[in-house]
């Protein structure tokens, strides 16, 4: 093991100001937890990790100076390479406690970043996290850390002479940030020109959203018979992918997983996956995965319908979509049996265990009910001159059968309730403009 990979993890517990308050009942002890396996995402050897108490934010180290010279100790005593601050350190504090502690530092943007930069395998993905990244280092500039050894991939937060070896200035970035945004705009048009695409064939895309680990790829694996990497590790997958899957009623859907969501995830990231996370406002259904086996389940769910809102997903998305209550293969029977009673009494909750395949096809008949609750038929007649109305139909709607005939063609379609009511709107203008102007039918 090199010295550089042996990691401290501290979470500042702030008994004061915006930051003392944590959601759905967390506790400072599990939100290092979860800081831990962050860093042991990476293949960070977390050798030490504790809650700092923080009654008074100093603005040069966050921290008063006994936890510094403490902490000192204890980077000393066990050869610490490494300190991760599972918070959002400033520039001049992060310096500062760099230079008291003698290692690289990295608060929790940092690290996230650090994460991503390394899962990242799509040009798309690897766009979205340099852009995060560059915005992030605008701020403090990359500082390059000869004695650290350079192990992996990512963005150098953490890394040595790998990376940058002098400071990037504003100028580079801004550039750089100018490039990546245009070039996000060309792949956001051509997920533009896909959806498109799949509104002419019409398949009904269903996107899965939910806190990372909550069991997302597993349940897309199991539905799509796809091998997206799976592993009880946070981030464990990053690029979105999108498979088709077909229902017992003969419905096929376009089955789309997306990035995993975090607590506290840095406003770089959101703003960085938006192209991607377009995919969810898109979706005909939502299906939030949540790990119910988890004791801050409710902390999770909060966090997730947060950076939905965020995304312009009010509460008329988020009361509707379902909710995957997913591990219930490690509840004991009593909270079993509490969370299915829960779940006969709200159509929307939907237990299941996407690594036994228990409540798998439940899930799959609710989703299938949804949509077709969603979309109507309708047969229209139309005459051979309304060829923009019959292109109209395809481009929009689930065409079930046509007949021709030498005067008109006879079409019954699936739409969506607000295409039936557009349809029939714009036929009423075009017939009203035919009168008007001595035509008709």
């Amino acid at each position: 093991m090199r010295h550089g990979d042996r990691a401290l993890v501290i979470h500042p517990a702030f008994k004061t100001g915006p930051r003392a308050q944590y959601s759905g009942g967390r506790t400072p002890d599990t939100r290092l937890e979860e800081a831990c396996g962050l860093a042991r995402a990476i293949d960070l050897n977390v050798v030490a990790a504790e809650v700092v108490r923080i009654n008074d934010p100093k603005p040069n180290t966050l921290m008063g100076m006994g936890n510094v010279e403490r902490i000192t100790a204890l980077i000393e005593a066990e050869k610490v390479g490494l300190v991760v601050f599972d918070a959002a350190l400033t520039p001049v504090q992060q310096r500062n406690l760099e230079t008291e502690w003698k290692v690289k530092v990295i608060d929790r943007t940092g690290l996230i970043l650090e994460i991503f930069g390394e899962r990242a395998r799509t040009r798309e993905g690897q766009m979205q996290v340099e852009l995060a990244a560059l915005s992030y280092q605008r701020s403090r500039l990359v500082r390059s850390w000869t004695h650290l050894e350079r192990q992996r991939g990512g963005f150098g937060f953490i890394g040595g002479p790998g990376e940058s070896q002098i400071e990037m200035d504003r100028r580079l970035i801004d550039e750089r940030i100018v490039r990546i945004k245009k070039d996000l705009e060309d792949v956001k048009r051509t997920r533009a020109l896909h959806r498109q695409a799949r509104k002419r064939v019409p398949y009904p895309v269903v996107a899965l959203v939910g806190y990372t680990n909550a069991g997302k790829s597993t349940l897309f694996n199991r539905l799509t018979k796809a091998s997206v990497m799976a592993a009880d590790l946070l981030f464990a997958t990053l690029d979105p992918t999108m498979r088709r899957v077909h229902l017992a009623s003969g419905r096929e859907i376009i089955l789309s997983d997306t990035v995993g969501f975090i607590s506290d995830l840095p406003t770089e990231l959101v703003a960085a996956f938006r192209a991607t996370l377009e995919e969810v406002l898109e979706a005909d259904v939502i299906l939030h995965v949540r790990d119910v086996a988890h004791p801050e389940t409710d902390g999770q769910k909060a966090d997730v319908e947060a950076v939905l809102a965020g995304l312009g997903l009010g509460h008329e998305v988020t009361d509707t979509m379902f909710e995957v209550l997913n591990k219930t293969d490690l509840l004991d029977d009593a909270a079993r049996d509490a969370l299915m009673a829960q779940s006969a009494r709200d159509p929307r909750l939907r237990p299941i265990s996407a690594l036994t395949g228990d409540g798998i096809d439940a899930l799959l008949a609710a989703v299938d009910a949804r949509l077709s609750a969603q979309r109507v038929v309708e047969t229209y007649r139309l005459g051979h001159e309304e060829g923009a109305a019959m292109a109209w139909l395809y481009s929009h709607g689930e065409v079930l059968n046509r007949t021709d005939d030498e005067e008109q063609t006879e079409i019954t379609v699936r739409l969506a309730p607000e295409d039936v009511q557009r349809f029939e709107r714009q036929r009423n203008v075009r017939d009203g403009n035919a009168k008007s102007n001595g035509g008709g039918r």
